[in-house]
């Protein structure tokens, strides 16, 4: 390499007023001493420079991967440093001695001086606390498969919890670009509250992507929207409170609504007005119902195996509808949807991904080696846990393999329980059944190819208990009234009583239909559906459904 031309590039583009330069190299992933001595060298000429270093970000191969994701580091590295010194500064002046954590794409809790130099494994962060969060209270619950369906104001994104943990994935794209980082397999379509109804060009009425964001909004909120969206739907409808919404925190004009459907929708299309809302929600759910199924069935799970988990502002005001369309046979809707991710923050622990490339056939010289791999990496691992203060007893480690067929292109992820010279006809089998589930089919006594082993340092956090519902009493005391709602073509418009989330008592079941409010969401409950509470405050409706597609 050649050190001069490194700093000559390094001044050009200081003089540009180039803010983060990204380093990658051919093979850094197997040997990253050029990739050292570029730092070195850019170093020494533009100090400022806030540096992404690919075998730092990324050491794995496929270079176009590990380019793209270190240069999406250096993209958000100096926004990031500018976020969190802001940051700092107010946790400081609130007098909170203790160091702030973050979340990270991987579900897990990172600290401030680990973020600085990995930004980019905080994209799609929150959700990510969703899916920790749904997993957890899942768990406490007595769900272990579940379907997370998170509904927004712009966006529903879709996970799945198997046997109680999250799926992962290290391959997606971020604003089109691909990302090889470690992360929570969420699925996210543009379809949420806000977004916007409108006719192609062929007179088809569409739902999404585009969204009317949170300003100026919904027409119904009254802050100059003029477009028909989700929101402006169910408010025609009364699924949503026709007033007022977040416990009358904000006001809501029905005739807006109305006007935006009518002239938007109804009226282009000849249908009433109950025909047109209604014909909005139905194309969104049919657009969330596949974003299911993309995460689920095409990946070789059985949704009748599976709960639906329904937060975010608008996911229980969808979940049966799309819970009956998918053969589901439970909905559960916990406490505060609005919030969950938010809370799963607090019921997450401090991780970090590690990972080596080793591509080699899997016999019993290359497990030699991937054995030696898992224990460097564990001890690089244990060594990340303790700057982060973990204590010793607090540490795990889990281990994966993401191996291929010979010929192929592209890997399955194999968890590993344990690493040991002896268990290479452990991770085969291993290999075949997540190969089966994956894609449908295994090729007996066909080479296995391993490509990369991966190490999650895990350091448990202690963590606030999941408490029983306390609220006592009945559901009648729970009731605040009723209003007409449009449950849909074969039932109309029908009387529903509302009810008042945090009255509704424990153990209790409740007949729809139904309309059950609180701040951040809205449940609803069709004619002869059943809801009950369960002991930490859930909302769990039995459906006992097939799929109706």
């Amino acid at each position: 390499m050649d050190e001069a031309e490194v700093e000559a590039a390094a001044k050009t583009l200081k003089a540009a007023g180039v803010a983060a330069v990204a380093v990658c190299f051919l093979h850094a992933y197997r040997n990253p001493l050029h990739e050292q001595r570029a730092r070195e060298a850019v170093a020494r000429v533009f100090p400022a420079a806030y540096l992404s270093i690919s075998h730092e970000v990324l050491p794995e191969f496929r270079e176009y991967e590990r380019l793209s994701t270190a240069v999406l580091n250096a993209a958000v590295g100096p926004r990031m440093q500018a976020y969190l010194e802001q940051f700092l500064r107010r946790v400081k002046a609130l007098a909170i001695t203790v160091e702030p954590y973050t979340i990270h794409s991987n579900g897990g809790l990172m600290s401030v001086r680990a973020v600085r130099s990995f930004p980019v494994r905080t994209c799609l962060s929150g959700p990510a606390a969703g899916v920790v969060g749904a997993a957890e209270i899942g768990r406490v619950a007595g769900y272990d498969n579940m379907v997370t369906f998170d509904v927004g104001g712009t966006s529903t994104d879709v996970s799945l919890v198997w046997q109680g943990k999250p799926l992962f994935s290290s391959d997606r794209a971020v604003a089109d670009y691909p990302s090889k980082t470690p992360m929570i397999d969420i699925h996210v379509i543009g379809a949420g509250g806000g977004s916007i109804a409108w006719m192609d060009d062929a007179g088809a009425l569409k739902v999404g992507p585009r969204s009317a964001g949170a300003d100026p909004g919904p027409a119904a909120y009254a802050r100059g929207g003029v477009e028909a969206t989700i929101t402006d739907a169910q408010i025609c409808l009364h699924r949503l409170n026709p007033v007022s919404l977040l416990d009358g925190r904000v006001s809501v004009n029905e005739a807006a609504a109305r006007n935006v459907i009518h002239d938007r929708v109804a009226k282009p299309l000849g249908l009433t007005l109950e025909q047109a809302a209604e014909g909005v929600i139905r194309i969104a759910n049919a657009n969330m119902a596949r974003a299911i199924r993309a995460v689920s069935t095409e990946r070789g799970y059985d949704l009748s195996q599976f709960a639906m988990f329904a937060y975010g502002g608008a996911g229980p005001l969808h979940a049966v509808d799309i819970a009956r369309e998918c053969g589901i046979p439970t909905v559960i809707v916990p406490q505060e949807p609005g919030t969950l991710c938010a809370r799963g923050m607090l019921l997450t622990d401090v991780s970090f991904d590690f990972v080596r490339s080793e591509i080699a056939l899997a016999d019993a010289a290359s497990w030699v080696r991937v054995c030696a791999l898992f224990d460097e990496m564990e001890r690089e691992a244990s060594d990340w846990l303790a700057r982060e203060q973990v204590k010793p007893h607090e540490r795990a480690f889990h281990a994966h393999i993401d191996a291929r067929y010979e010929g192929q292109n592209f890997e399955v992820v194999v968890p590993m329980p344990e690493i040991d010279e002896g268990g290479l006809e452990d991770f085969l089998a291993r290999f075949h059944a997540a190969h089966q589930r994956e894609y449908g089919y295994d090729v007996a006594g066909k080479a296995v190819e391993i490509v990369n082993c991966r190490v999650q340092a895990v350091g448990r956090v202690r963590k606030a208990p999941l408490t029983e519902w306390a609220v006592h009493g009945s559901f009648e005391q729970a009731r605040r009234g009723a209003r007409s709602v449009y449950h849909g073509a074969a039932q109309g418009w029908v009387e529903t009583p509302v009810y008042a989330r945090t009255l509704l008592p424990a153990g209790a079941t409740l007949a729809g239909p139904a309309v059950i409010d609180e701040m951040s969401s809205t449940t609803l409950l069709a004619p002869g559906q059943h809801a009950s509470i369960d002991k930490v405050g859930n909302i769990v409706i039995e459906l006992g459904v097939r799929s109706e597609a």
